[in-house]
């Protein structure tokens, strides 16, 4: 494939998640093993390592879990990032660890997901953990989840027992916001299902799950209605050569802006047309989400970071009152009336917590009104007051613009994740 063809592929950005031990790093060392992801180093290295262990079968967890204490425990503990192509498509996996305490590092990892893996085990069924992944990933407005059935070859490759299985989800994930929700039987250890075809499971006449992950359809998954431009930086070369150019860089995050159409930057409120788009050095027509650009403008208008460039008739709500599904991440708990330093596209301001409104029960979906006290890992709802207004949009509209960090000034650690709504 010539380098120009690489770049232009697709690239989906996946999640994988389930209990502990439900077979999530298996699953991602098959994928790339059978997808000829890996080199023969790696290989060997992994095949040393397996027979050091005692292991009758290359253990394919250890291509992903590349923290030593993960290998030690067989578990996966932090998010691991891995990237692979095959020819139709580039791929980002974030292997999220399965433990209840580690939910900030599914969050984390699951953030910018096009797609999440969720695992269940064959002879368990749905677990605690399942529910807490799957209403994360709905959180988080994941727009395809796909539930992986592992092990079956543990339980004879049961039809009986995948459709049971697949039964109880479509009953729970039917109280979930996800728009796409498909169901395969495999098994990581054996590779049924992964990228062949299995022989043991003829009844299943759905698609394996590298089918599934070439071809699902995902340029639809961005917001191309709202045009939302967050300037990132302001270009002044002043040399000799580009002596009055003025050029607003960052990225589309949503919707399409043209040459030539008339916008509005805020929190100004000027309007002004476009002159042109550069994306590297090439001058575009128009920019779509999520390409990286610089904007010129007609008019010299007083443009700084974290201004917005939007369409005149479509604009983000500014605000100093947001409401925000919050999942924290630090040991020190929440503080009300706390200030904190928030991050929200390219723009920082500083904020109070007004109010803590409840708390979720991830295992059982239920507000807890009662206990307030939001400690790492919790999931609540709050209201905060900025010290400037923020140009936001609720995030099932806008993954972008409709979520932000918190920091603590003191610390400069990114306490907590929200969502707007």
């Amino acid at each position: 494939m010539s380098k120009e063809g690489y770049l232009n592929m697709d690239l989906l950005r996946f999640t994988t998640a389930g209990s502990v031990d439900d077979g999530k790093s298996t699953l991602i060392g098959r994928l790339l093993y059978d997808s000829k992801s890996i080199f023969e180093d790696q290989l060997e290295a992994v095949e040393t390592a397996s027979k050091k262990k005692g292991e009758e079968h290359v253990n394919l967890a250890l291509l992903t879990d590349g923290l030593r204490a993960e290998r030690e425990q067989g578990i996966t503990i932090d998010v691991a990032y891995r990237y692979f192509a095959t020819p139709k498509r580039k791929f980002i996996i974030a292997d999220t660890p399965g433990h209840i305490q580690y939910t900030r590092n599914m969050v984390t990892g699951a953030s910018s997901a096009n797609l999440a893996i969720i695992l269940v085990d064959a002879r368990k069924g749905i677990l605690e953990q399942t529910i807490r992944h799957s209403f994360i990933a709905s959180l988080l407005q994941i727009p395809h989840i796909i539930y992986c059935i592992n092990k079956m070859d543990l339980v004879e490759y049961s039809e009986t027992v995948f459709e049971k299985i697949k039964k109880e989800l479509e009953a729970f994930s039917a109280k979930l916001d996800v728009k796409d929700i498909t169901f395969i039987p495999i098994s990581a250890l054996k590779g049924d299902n992964v990228v062949e075809r299995s022989t043991t499971m003829n009844w299943y006449q759905g698609p394996t799950l590298m089918y599934l992950l070439e071809n699902i359809h995902i340029s639809g998954d961005h917001n191309l209605i709202d045009a939302r431009f967050p300037v990132q930086y302001v270009i002044r070369p002043q040399s000799t050569e580009y002596h009055d150019f003025r050029g607003y860089a960052g990225r589309m995050a949503s919707g399409v802006l043209k040459k030539g159409e008339e916008i509005m930057v805020l929190p100004s409120g000027f309007t002004t047309r476009i002159k042109s788009i550069y994306s590297s050095s090439t001058e575009q027509e128009e920019a779509f989400a999520p390409m990286s650009v610089t904007v010129t403008l007609d008019d010299e208008i007083d443009i700084s970071r974290g201004d917005m460039i939007v369409r005149v008739n479509n604009q983000p709500e500014q605000t100093q009152e947001i409401d925000v599904m919050l999942c924290w991440f630090n040991e020190k708990p929440l503080v009300l009336n706390g200030k904190y330093a928030l991050k929200h596209t390219t723009k920082e301001v500083r904020c109070i917590v007004k109010d803590i409104r409840y708390k979720m029960d991830i295992n059982t979906l239920s507000r807890n009104t009662e206990n307030k006290m939001v400690n790492m890992n919790d999931i609540a709802r709050i209201n905060l007051r900025t010290t400037a207004p923020l140009l936001a949009d609720k995030y099932h509209r806008n993954r972008i613009t409709g979520s932000l960090i918190l920091i603590d000034e003191a610390t400069n650690e990114t306490v907590a994740a929200g969502m707007i709504i």
